[in-house]
């Protein structure tokens, strides 16, 4: 197998609920999609593959997750994005302008919640604010990163989670710029956990990992 431009890089856990939206958008562009699933239950694995995505076999972990994935492609570039998280419409123009444009730069995608509440909104700003100010994009931003870059910073290392702050700190905010297009991830957790609860925890874990505690004790907040 030759080497592509892109490959998309999706890691899973029991992720058949929205898994086919997220596949629909990725269908945009031709490239390769390789799902990195960590022992799904629920037919992600197959639906996956039905829907056109390679599947690889990976640890449970987010980090580890992301790392097979992107061992498992031959690619120049890699996009990296939650099971949860579709791209809005013109992503692939964007990106190919990135691509084109800005090797030695990681581009990262608008953050926004398909869910109309007002909450939502004030979420989309608040991350906004920390993209801009803190050079902080989680990774239901998505993460399109040239593989010569991401393996001269080290990759995605094997961490439960945190793994996209790991790396984007690594990346410092020179290396960091933002796409127009939308991330629109599903507000499902922040229904059901509430929105104060859940911004306070994803807060709560942010504010231990640049304490230094290990992510193996944060993922008990989370």
């Amino acid at each position: 197998m030759g080497t592509h431009l892109l490959a998309i890089v999706i890691p899973t856990l029991n992720a058949a609920r929205g898994l086919p939206a997220t596949l629909e958008a990725c269908a945009e562009t031709w490239a390769p999609v390789m799902v990195a699933d960590a022992g799904s239950t629920d037919g992600t694995p197959a639906l996956a593959r039905a829907l056109g995505a390679r599947v690889v076999q990976a640890p449970r972990g987010r980090g580890a997750q992301l790392a097979a994935g992107a061992a498992a492609v031959r690619a120049d570039w890699l996009l990296f994005l939650h099971a949860d998280t579709r791209l809005a419409r013109g992503w692939f123009a964007a990106a190919r302008q990135h691509m084109a444009a800005h090797p030695g730069q990681a581009g990262y995608f608008q953050f926004a919640l398909d869910d109309a509440a007002p909450e939502a909104r004030r979420l989309e700003r608040l991350v906004a604010w920390r993209c801009r100010r803190l050079a902080l994009p989680y990774g239901d931003q998505g993460l399109l990163i040239s593989r010569a870059l991401y393996e001269s910073v080290g990759g995605f290392r094997p961490l439960p989670l945190m793994e996209d702050v790991d790396l984007v700190r690594r990346l410092g905010p020179s290396r960091l710029r933002g796409l127009p297009v939308a991330a629109v991830t599903s507000a499902e957790k922040w229904r059901r956990q509430g929105w104060h609860l859940r911004s306070a925890r994803n807060l709560a874990c942010l504010s231990l990992w640049f304490l230094g505690v290990p992510p193996r004790v944060i993922a008990k907040v989370y």
